[in-house]
């Protein structure tokens, strides 16, 4: 989530935070830790929990947040087609801006994905993905830990498999909805990914995910971009164990750039 249109100091805390913060909402999918969603569901009666650790680091102008958030996400099938998801996480924000430290749990999330479309043959399937993100507190929204208001993300996403692995994108929008209007203008987010998955031996696969984000809210426009590189190693059918780093910059004056590195542990039973 990205907010702007602040000033000085409390400009870049509010436009950082929700960056790293809001992020774990996006890895509720197939091979954590990639930003971008994948086709595939848990199959009926399949369930999945991830745990990771996401610690962030963003810089403008002299000023610094460091963020640090252990998100968990439960993911439920419903159907070989369709599943549901809930996921919560805490974070710990230090900053080099007087007054804003703080810590607590984030917006919580509640979304499906459902495969609308698989050509088996072609190695070709689509999906999409309704989430909502319910209110945190005035005081928790201050500080960067969330919204205050309901807001939501409607994603599209087209998975091919292809000769070393497969080929992910995403079309999305999202909306951002705060009590604060003054200081956090409601926005809206368009986004589009693309993230191809090497599968390099039977354990192992590597990712590339690339990104780019244009947030309009309030008479402004900022547009960010994101690169990923990511591994995952899979002992076996049921656990996976996953490390990416994450460059996000955007185009603003003063530009924000974000480092994010996560390491985590997705666990699949019946």
């Amino acid at each position: 989530m990205s907010i702007f249109f602040l000033k000085s100091s409390r400009r870049l805390f509010t436009k950082v935070a929700p960056i790293v913060v809001g992020g774990f909402s996006l890895q509720a999918i197939a091979f954590q830790p990639l930003i971008t969603d994948d086709t595939g569901t848990q199959g009926a009666g399949g369930n999945q929990l991830e745990f990771s650790f996401n610690e962030g680091r963003a810089t403008a102008a002299g000023d610094t947040v460091r963020l640090q958030a252990l998100p968990v996400v439960y993911t439920r099938g419903l159907s070989e087609t369709i599943e549901v998801y809930a996921g919560i996480g805490f974070t710990r924000i230090r900053s080099s801006i007087p007054g804003f430290d703080s810590s607590g749990y984030g917006n919580s999330a509640l979304g499906a994905k459902w495969r609308f479309y698989e050509d088996e043959a072609h190695g070709t399937s689509f999906a999409i993905k309704p989430e909502i993100f319910f209110p945190v507190s005035a005081r928790r929204e201050f500080y960067g830990l969330g919204t205050g208001k309901l807001s939501g993300n409607l994603t599209l996403i087209l998975t091919q498999q292809v000769a070393f692995g497969a080929v992910h994108a995403n079309l999305g929008v999202g909306r951002d909805r705060f009590r604060d209007t003054l200081n956090n203008p409601d926005a809206t987010t368009t986004r589009a990914s693309m993230a191809p998955v090497w599968n390099v031996i039977r354990q192992w696969k590597l990712a590339l995910d690339l990104g780019t984000e244009s947030t309009r809210g309030a008479g402004a426009n900022l547009r960010s971009n994101f690169v990923e590189l990511c591994a995952i190693y899979s002992p076996d059918k049921e656990l996976d164990f996953d490390f990416g780093i994450v460059r996000r910059a955007d185009n603003d004056s003063p530009k924000t750039t974000t480092q994010t590195a996560s390491i985590g542990m997705t666990w699949r039973f019946k």
